[in-house]
């Protein structure tokens, strides 16, 4: 369809659409019209047609856009100054999230899916790259790993540079550097942080092309190959980024049983969302896992130093000179997720304030260079991190009538309830149909549950001043030897919890005496649920505060490898692996000798020979065989962290099976229950564990 038609049928189709959202009606009537509209939808659900779900899009939004004005033209009436400042900011607040709603089914309704654009049979038409590994604070055993991978990369050894560029200015980095055969770059200052530290490589070296890893990123040996291509097809294209995948749980996965098993918390955004931007000429520089011109750095003055989310920054910069810039959808790199949770809400800080940032000293829907959807794309990212204060609105506002029987909106609960239904249902519904994949149902409002109390505070006050704060690193590569629940994150969570129980205790004694108190037990049954739903959301978040152990130095993953063993008494045996890290592996038992015959050393079987590795065992039985490796020079590591971090597929995963609302809502039901119940029986084996030590001591004694 070309743009004429496209107008010439919105403009035919605004007056019904300006129909369906301004038509008053009553609440009967507004229910029938509901239910159709719901009916219809679900109708429409049975195909799988990308025109339909846009169809669908539509319908959602024209519903949303139906209850945000009843909202604004019927409901905005107060009995006094205290309901009118709570009733305006929960509208502000549902106004919010309209936008969000709005901005969000722009973003992600066209995604734009690109496959690898393959490199020319000559190398020598491939440009020159330079890797480039920033660190400032990280262990070098962190480090280390980042660049042997960036060593296994396939790339012609003459147009392939890496360099370490260490803003601690550690000797024993200098010194790996040197072992290894890697560059070693570092400054007198850290100014600007990140974004000084690469531009001050730049000075230094000169590849065509500059790619970035976060010091614990690890590319797989095809990442190059995979992204150089575009930057020879479209020489106006100034960056490629690739998701940030991580092989270590997150604090959700960790400390959720449940989230384990389903699409975690970047899955939206290093899917549908970055992929919708790419379509608009959109994308988003991430820091990491990407692939950068160097002539367009050098055309904006380098890395953007304005803000501490110098990545998206960086490439608004470049996108604002007619640049170029594109997302491919394949996991190319790992890196490690924040260990604890009180490192997530440091690091999520960190981005909401930059991208306030540079909202506030360089708003992409001001100056020139942008087209309108790139600038919608950037306001709904911006928007997006200010999440906070609606969120506490939003689940505290029934406190307002249950607590001080204040009216902050002013219609009858069924009115209210015919309104909010197919509102709720049909942009739950849409939701789930398009990003279901990568962002199951209330899923989403955990996330930014664990963030709202944390974030209020430091958004407003950029907003007001926005060179306020500092650039933060996020501490990776910890351990936790002991599992503990961490009460300061989610003290404000604590207490919501707290008010909201009150409240709803009191919602209920009013509604049972609705009589003797004067109150319409519709309007209590409604604020009674509505407040039940915030207490499961904040139960839930409160959760993700029970860190558990964290012991393992090295991450395990699942990979298959021809093994022979070599035990102390000289026999080898044949097996394989069921699981490898940098620190140990995991082998099938090829019989039971492991029992009484020590295992020394293995040999890893690969295409390119065999790696001899020693080894000591940690446990064994009838089934498997747990091994820690020995010191391993720098050349066997190498190879070992080709087989284990850098393979072509390491980290290609099956897609997660469809969302499903209702299965979504009960397994955070269940969460809250396992709060619970694992709280309960941590208590009690503490208890029996202090019992057993008193009786030990009494015996002794």
């Amino acid at each position: 369809m070309n743009k004429f038609l496209f107008w010439l049928l919105l403009l035919l189709l605004f007056p019904v659409a300006a129909v369906i959202v301004i038509t008053p009606m009553d609440s009967q009537k507004q229910y029938i019209f509901g239910l159709i509209s719901i009916a219809i939808l679900f109708l429409l659900g049975f195909s799988k047609s990308h025109k339909i779900s846009i169809v669908m899009v539509t319908l959602s939004a024209l519903m949303s856009t139906r209850y945000i004005w009843w909202r604004a033209t019927e409901t905005l009436h107060f009995n006094s100054e205290i309901e009118a400042i709570l009733g305006i900011g929960l509208f502000i607040a549902e106004l919010y999230v309209w936008v969000i709603l709005i901005l969000g089914f722009l973003q992600t309704s066209w995604p734009l899916k690109r496959t690898i654009e393959p490199l020319p049979d000559d190398p020598k038409l491939w440009p020159t790259v330079d890797v480039y590994v920033p660190t400032y604070n990280e262990s070098l055993d962190v480090v280390r790993d980042t660049v042997l991978a960036a060593q296994c990369i396939d790339y012609p050894r003459d147009k392939l540079k890496i360099y370490v560029l260490d803003d601690g200015k550690r000797s024993e980095f200098a010194v790996f550097a040197a072992n290894a055969g890697v560059g070693y770059i570092t400054r007198n200052d850290n100014k600007h942080a990140k974004a000084g530290n690469l531009n001050h490589a730049m000075k230094l070296t000169h590849g065509e092309l500059i790619c970035v890893f976060d010091c614990d990123h690890v590319a797989t040996r095809t990442f190059l190959q995979a992204t150089v291509g575009p930057f020879l097809k479209d020489p106006k294209l100034a960056l490629l980024q690739t998701p940030h995948y991580f092989y270590s749980p997150d604090p959700f996965e960790r400390n959720l049983r449940a989230a384990r098993h389903i699409p975690n918390e970047g899955a939206l955004f290093y899917g549908p969302v970055q992929q919708g931007n790419d379509n608009w000429n959109a994308t988003f520089f991430c820091g990491s896992c990407a692939v950068i011109r160097r002539s367009a750095l050098e055309e904006i003055g380098g890395f953007a130093v304005e803000t501490v989310t110098e990545d998206a920054h960086t490439a608004l910069k470049m996108q604002r000179l007619g640049w170029g810039s594109a997302f491919l959808a394949i996991p190319l790199a790992a890196g490690l997720a924040t260990e604890r949770l009180g490192l997530h809400v440091i690091q999520r800080t960190r981005w909401a304030r930059g991208m306030t940032q540079i909202f506030r000293v360089d708003n992409p829907l001001l100056g020139r260079g942008l087209k309108w959807q790139q600038r919608l794309c950037y306001l709904n990212a911006m928007l997006h991190f200010q999440f906070g204060l609606p969120r506490v609105i939003f689940l505290t506002a029934p406190l307002a009538y249950l607590l001080f029987n204040l009216n902050i909106i002013h219609s009858s609960a069924s009115l209210i309830f015919a309104y909010v239904l197919p509102h709720l249902v049909m942009s739950l519904y849409v939701n789930s149909r398009m990003n279901g994949r990568f962002r199951y149902t209330f899923w989403g409002e955990i996330y930014e549950t664990v963030m709202a109390f944390h974030l209020v505070i430091p958004t407003l006050l950029t907003l007001i001043s926005p060179k306020h704060g500092k650039f933060n690193v996020t501490d990776k590569g910890g351990l936790l030897d002991a599992g503990f629940f961490d009460f300061n994150i989610v003290r404000p969570h604590v207490i919501a919890v707290v008010l909201l129980l009150i409240g709803v205790i009191a919602g209920i004694v009013r509604a049972v005496g609705h009589h003797y108190f004067g109150v319409d037990p519709y309007v209590i049954a409604l604020n009674v649920g509505w407040a039940t739903f915030s207490l499961i959301i904040l139960m839930a978040a409160i959760a993700v505060a029970r860190e558990t152990r964290q012991v393992r130095k090295t991450i395990r993953i699942d990979v298959t490898i021809p093994v022979i063993v070599h035990y102390a008494s000289g026999i080898s045996s044949r097996t394989v692996t069921s699981n490898l890290s940098m620190g140990g592996a995991q082998i099938i038992a090829p019989d039971t000798r492991h029992l009484n015959d020590e295992v020394e050393a293995i040999d890893l079987l690969l295409n390119s020979g065999a790696i001899t590795i020693p080894v000591s065992t940690v446990m064994g039985d009838e089934r498997v065989i747990r091994l820690r490796f020995s010191e391993i020079p720098l050349a066997r590591r190498r190879e070992l962290v080709r087989v284990v971090l850098a393979r072509a597929d390491a980290w290609i995963k099956p897609p997660y099976q469809p969302d499903n609302p209702l299965r979504s809502l009960l397994t955070i039901i269940r969460t809250v229950f396992e709060l619970f119940w694992l709280t309960w029986k941590t208590r009690r084996d503490r208890k029996r564990a202090a019992t057993a030590e008193e009786i030990q001591e009494d015996h002794a004694a």
